[in-house]
């Protein structure tokens, strides 16, 4: 039973983005674990902006290479090989190609294809993380200014290290890419909680061993899990590896074409983090971790909600590319979802937003100065997390088009605006400033794509969109309201100087601003909330996971 349901494929939009979100909010659980460890062990300040910064160029690397192949080229070409070779039926299955789950896939032309990716990626990202080692005391010279001869010292040492991650990211790009494919949604989401165990393995052990260098090899062991778990599952569908490279492959080619505009975006916001860490590092000792801080806690409903329906709809997007009504009913179909859950954790986020941070990261040396500089930079985040957590969608609708060209040129604009605006408002206002910045750069990253998709895809059923919209917004800020109230009604009974007291108020008020959500989504008609419970109701999942008898009998 178990193992058939690690093979089961994932047709449904809804199912896979509700696994997808559910491995993710166990991932972000564990990340705010980890963020707690630090926290408490080391506060916000020269040691922790040590860490974040040491993160900054091994990541640009990751970001550039992977994921430009991954998001803009190799999942849209992969699925197409897989499509042509009649792999999907009426019903979206890949029964021909994938010998209905009993065995692995004999697609010769697919694995090939993954095959030379993995290869000419773990090239680039090799000679690249070599590069680094060697030039890291140099890169970290250039991206931490303000940081002074021994905390650069102690930053590339850092760096070093991390160095070894992208290239386990890289093997684990390529088979997640593999995994989405094929619609294997459950275990590619599983590969981010084991990254964060890493983490945590290394704050709580490595660190006692190694010192602060125990921090980044937890880095690395995590990155070793995330590429670990995927394995057993694309060794099942069929992929063996050859350390081959064919060319010329045509199907390369394309992902390369396709990567390069991709990989240009992917840099430039890259660039606009090394902007971010050289301005932190001139700011007062703490700043970049605060940031962090902040960033990873906006992250949390972007990744469970923004995210994964955007991984989840990604495929059903690239097999819908050019046949249009379709795919703006796909389009306006995951994004009124993701609307459904983003805006009630917007306001509530703003309304809760010292307790958030008190219950998660009030321990150790984390004080109250530090609670109120996160929670005033959570602030300003959480005004774009519904911009953020569409982008993602924006973005794949014009890669599952074959176009990753505009995203690019709209990437060019956007950040050159964010930089612009950090540099000003960064010395008057600090690190609060630099997140200001960073939401108005990604509202008008959202209106540039959301533009450019009307005016050559159509309508995006922008009508339906805007009802949702303006339903969703009134529940939550019934919600936000209630919640407020609570806060005051259970302030009395409880002691604020503890944990405990805080975290009873951020509950109940949590509570009963959620209640109150969806009980105004109920009396405003929401077909969000309608299809949401229905999904449920019908137990989808259940139904979707079902095994047969008689196959438990013959040991399937």
């Amino acid at each position: 039973m178990l193992r058939n349901i690690f093979k089961r494929q994932i047709n449904s939009i809804t199912i896979a983005a509700a696994l997808v979100a559910f491995s993710s909010l166990a991932s972000r659980f564990l990340g705010v674990v980890r963020d707690r460890i630090l926290a408490g062990q080391f506060g916000a300040g020269t040691t922790l902006d040590i860490y974040y910064a040491a993160f900054r160029i091994p990541d640009l690397i990751f970001n550039m290479i992977v994921l430009g192949a991954l998001s803009a080229g190799f999942i849209p070409i992969f699925t197409s090989v897989i499509k042509n070779m009649g792999g999907d039926d009426k019903k979206g299955n890949n029964d021909k190609v994938e010998n209905k789950d009993d065995g692995p896939v004999s697609n010769k032309e697919a694995w090939d294809l993954a095959n030379n990716v993995l290869n000419f990626l773990l090239l680039g990202i090799g000679l690249l993380s070599l590069f680094g080692i060697i030039f890291a005391p140099a890169l970290t010279r250039l991206i931490t200014p303000g940081f002074s001869p021994e905390q650069q010292a102690a930053t590339a040492s850092l760096t070093r290290i991390m160095f070894l991650s992208p290239l386990f990211l890289g093997i684990s790009g390529i088979l997640g890419g593999v995994l989405q494919s094929f619609k294997r949604f459950l275990i590619y989401s599983l590969a981010p909680i084991f990254y964060n165990l890493g983490i945590i393995i290394g704050a709580l052990f490595f660190v006692k061993w190694w010192g602060l260098s125990g921090l980044a090899w937890g880095v690395v062991f995590g990155a070793l899990l995330h590429m670990a778990v995927q394995i057993p599952t694309v060794y099942h569908l069929g992929f063996r590896y050859r350390p081959k490279i064919k060319w010329p492959d045509v199907n390369t080619s394309k992902i390369g074409k396709m990567m390069v505009p991709r990989t240009l975006s992917l840099a430039i916001s890259q660039i606009n983090l090394v902007i971010v860490t050289a301005l932190a590092s001139n700011l007062a000792s703490g700043s970049l971790a605060v940031f962090n801080f902040a960033n990873n806690l906006q992250s949390f409903p972007i990744g469970i909600f923004g995210i994964s329906f955007a991984i989840a709809a990604f495929p059903s997007l690239a097999a819908s590319a050019f046949d249009k009504e379709k795919l703006i009913s796909n389009f306006s179909n995951t994004f009124r979802q993701i609307l459904f859950f983003i805006i009630p954790a917007t306001v509530l986020m703003i309304a809760l937003r010292a307790q958030i941070i008190r219950v998660i990261l009030g321990t150790g040396h984390f004080d109250w100065q530090d609670t109120v500089l996160t929670m005033n930079t959570l602030g300003f985040f959480a005004l774009s997390l519904f911009a953020q957590a569409t982008i993602p969608l924006l973005v794949r609708v014009f890669y599952a088009r074959q176009n990753s060209t505009t995203p690019f040129l709209i990437g060019i604009v956007t950040v050159a605006v964010n930089t612009i605006l950090a540099m000003y408002l960064a010395p008057r206002f600090g690190i609060t400033g630099i997140a200001l910045a960073y939401s108005i750069d990604n509202i008008l990253n959202f209106i540039l794509l959301w533009l450019w998709l009307y005016f050559t895809v159509g309508h995006l059923d922008i009508g339906n969109i805007l009802i949702s919209a303006l339903k969703l917004t009134a529940s939550a800020l019934a919600a936000g309201g209630a919640a407020q109230v609570t806060k005051v009604l259970v302030w009395p009974f409880i002691d604020m100087t503890k944990f405990s007291g805080v975290f009873i108020q951020l509950v109940a008020a949590g509570s009963v601003g959620i209640l109150v959500y969806l009980g105004f989504c109920y009396l405003f008609g929401s077909e969000e909330l309608a299809g949401f419970w229905s999904s449920w109701k019908n137990k989808k999942i259940l139904k979707r996971y079902k095994v047969d008898d008689r196959s438990e009998a013959r040991g399937v």
